[in-house]
């Protein structure tokens, strides 16, 4: 798949742009804040219907059109050549009164956001990957949503219930508290966040154990067969019922055992949150707040049985992140029978030779890529003759000559 035509209206810092892209490298050089980072976070937004950096969607208005215009809006728009078709994801934020309104469409036809993610997939690589390793637990539960969503459906919906859910849940637990309910009225609701719940967890145990076989294999390279990276599901209960002392990961483990093995099957994942769930009512009354669940859920990363958030060094950290993101890309183009469109900004500058030939080699054998960077000579002159490369000042694009041998 790739994206065949962008267009932005009053996005970020571009008041104006609609451009014509082939398949291949996407080569974006220029300046910091002149629109690089904006160009590849609207794909993104395009694809997951959020952005990876802003904070509300107020954020994503020109600022000009915000200050100037009577209706200030946004408008995002994608033309996507997949499976020999192609698709048209148009996504448009408007200020009514103190309220932004977003309105999403795929092929004009309004659609709701979690039916239109996947549609255009993409794996975004930037500079502060490595919070993957570092940060914490929600950024890695936010990294495992974005991708499982792109890839699978059910999962996305069932998120976007059980989010619904814990908010009602939590709700209802503060009211028992203040004996405004009685508790025998959680039943429901734990019925409904177990089901929705059991599948997020059964998805997200088999996912890193594939991203786990993946990132494995790349870190080895990475290291030169150095060092042996693991990937540990920590899930704030167990799916095959085992018991979880203080949901602590031990500092070192060479045997990850049955955690290395598929989840089991959801029918038999569901009594087994629901009874752990059942053990912690009491406390949950009485703290107000939901203490079990996929959203509470992280991973870790091991390398040589060590968790590397604590005790790795910065280089091993942002290896093991690289590793894992490379490991994304093969995870994604095997569930979607196509390779997603690559997003890397300004990363080049943060790898050593090695590795940057090792990035280079993936792009060269994606279908399309989208690479920011401040200086031409980050990118090989041959890489640079593949590539559509463009100059980027002040929110405008512009054709370049590719560097010469």
């Amino acid at each position: 798949m790739y994206v065949s035509q962008l267009s932005l209206t009053n996005y970020r810092n571009y008041s104006r742009m609609q451009l014509d892209f082939a398949s291949g490298p996407v080569l974006l050089q220029g300046r910091n804040a002149q629109g690089k980072t904006n160009l590849l976070e609207a794909l993104y937004a395009l694809s997951t219907t959020t952005s990876p950096h802003a904070r509300a969607d107020r954020q994503l208005i020109n600022w000009l059109s915000l200050s100037n215009d009577v209706l200030p809006f946004t408008r995002l728009e994608g033309w996507i050549k997949r499976n020999g078709g192609t698709l048209h994801i148009a996504i448009t934020i408007v200020k009514e009164g103190e309220r932004f309104k977003k309105d999403i469409r795929l092929n004009g036809v309004k659609k709701r956001a979690m039916d239109v993610i996947g549609k255009l997939n993409t794996v975004m690589f930037l500079p502060e990957n490595i919070a993957l390793i570092t940060g914490s637990p929600s950024i890695r539960r936010r990294y495992l949503d974005s991708m499982l969503c792109q890839i699978d459906p059910e999962y996305c919906r069932a998120l976007s219930q059980y989010n619904k859910i814990i908010t009602q849940r939590n709700a209802l637990l503060k009211e028992i508290a203040e004996r405004r309910r009685t508790s025998d009225q959680l039943d429901y609701w734990d019925e409904q966040l177990t089901q929705r719940g059991a599948l997020l967890v059964t998805r997200r145990h088999n996912a890193i154990l594939d991203l786990d076989a993946i990132a494995r294999q790349r870190h080895r390279k990475l290291s030169n067969g150095l060092e042996g990276l693991r990937l540990h599901y920590a899930p704030s209960f167990d799916p095959h019922d085992r018991p979880i002392p203080n949901f602590q990961l031990p500092l070192m483990t060479k045997d990850l055992g049955p955690r290395a093995t598929p989840a089991p099957p959801l029918k038999e994942v569901i009594p087994i949150f629901k009874i752990a769930l059942q053990k912690l009512r009491n406390r949950e009354i009485v703290r107000g707040v939901t203490l079990l669940g996929p959203h509470r859920d992280d991973f870790h990363f091991l390398v040589d049985g060590i968790d590397i958030s604590l005790y790795g060094s910065r280089g091993q950290q942002r290896t093991a992140a690289l590793s894992a993101k490379l490991a994304e890309v093969s995870l994604m183009q095997q569930s979607a029978g196509e390779m997603p469109v690559l997003l890397l900004d300004d990363v080049m500058s943060e790898l050593d030779a090695e590795r940057r030939a090792q990035v280079i080699e993936m792009l060269q054998s994606g279908e399309q890529s989208f690479v920011t960077a401040t200086d031409w000579t980050d990118f090989p002159a041959s890489f640079q003759q593949q590539a559509q490369c463009y100059t980027v000042t002040e929110g405008r694009l512009e054709k370049a000559a590719p560097a010469q041998n």
